[in-house]
């Protein structure tokens, strides 16, 4: 596979990933500082850029409103919805000759709707939902219309690793913020009630973050989406009879053995300082992956401070 292809299909699995954690987020903590008048609005907001890598605005203003101008409609702040929307499309263009028809009209049909400014027309509750579904038919037709070759590896690589890493700023914001923070994680995460189940309603912050963590079952915990990644990697190097051959796949078996090995309640007691640990070492994996895989490709610019 041309390593153009290659890259363009690992960026859509990241942009379409961080869209849809993108609407989750912005979802349950704009209906948090409508429902909850102890929710203090300057601070969560702050918070949630904080998730997002983004820098809040100069000007010190920072309210629901504006937070939804930030992180969802603004084409021009890298971290925004439709920034991600706006770079899965023209990475989808990129690839354009190897995707199936229907997940290119998906991609683009999802696009489309942020120039015309039908997604902020929608507002709010109707808009983020509107990501979330669209990224969902986005994830089912690429599910349905590829084969299970190189590009559905990249693809599926580039989808964990942004999951993983987004799981882990969730973690870490949870950990400094007070009030509802674990139940909202898990609600960004759509852990809730699959966390419910599995742990009976025992909802400490020990169990949280165990479940969003380690949990082997879940599909949005940290080890699950490396456990994925590693395994795409390893179908990439699949002519290897021993070990691994390439610094992304060593990284992340390290990374995972890091969490997995270490005691939780360690884990719970030193969470941000983990979770930035973490989230560098995803940063190091991409590189390695962008060496490994990409260097014979136009580079692309990723959109956003990670």
């Amino acid at each position: 596979m041309l390593s153009r292809i290659a890259e363009s299909l690992f960026w859509i699995g990241r942009y379409v990933e961080r869209a849809d954690d993108t609407a989750r987020i912005l979802d349950v903590q704009t209906q948090l500082m409508l429902e909850d008048p102890a929710v203090v609005v300057p601070a969560t907001c702050r918070a949630v850029l904080s998730i997002m890598g983004a820098e809040p605005p100069k000007d010190g203003v920072l309210d629901a409103r504006r937070l939804l101008d930030l992180l969802a409609y603004d084409r021009t702040s890298p971290e925004s919805i439709a920034a991600s929307l706006q770079a899965a499309r023209e990475s989808a263009r990129r690839a354009r000759e190897t995707l199936s028809e229907p997940l290119w009209v998906a991609i683009n049909t999802t696009y489309r709707a942020i120039p015309s400014g039908a997604f902020r027309a929608m507002g709010p509750t109707r808009g983020l939902r509107w990501v979330r579904d669209q990224t969902a038919l986005i994830n089912g037709t690429a599910e349905t219309t590829m084969s299970r070759d190189e590009g559905w590896q990249f693809l599926m690589l580039g989808r964990s690793l942004e999951r993983a890493d987004m799981t882990a700023r969730l973690l870490a914001s949870a950990a400094l913020s007070p009030g509802h923070a674990w139940t909202t994680a898990l609600r960004a995460c759509g852990a809730h009630e699959a966390f419910l189940r599995s742990r009976r309603g025992l909802e400490t912050e020990l169990e949280v973050v165990e479940f969003l963590l380690l949990d082997r079952l879940f599909p949005g915990s940290v080890v699950f989406a490396i456990t994925r990644a590693e395994r795409c990697l390893a179908s990439l190097e699949s002519a290897s009879r021993t070990g691994v051959e390439n610094d992304a796949h060593r990284l992340l078996g390290r990374t995972r053995a890091e969490l997995e090995y270490r005691p939780i309640e360690e884990l719970v007691a030193d969470l941000p300082a983990a979770m930035d640990h973490f989230q560098r070492a995803c940063a190091t994996v991409t590189d390695a992956i962008t060496r490994r895989f990409f260097s014979g490709s136009e580079a692309l610019a990723w959109q956003g401070t990670r």
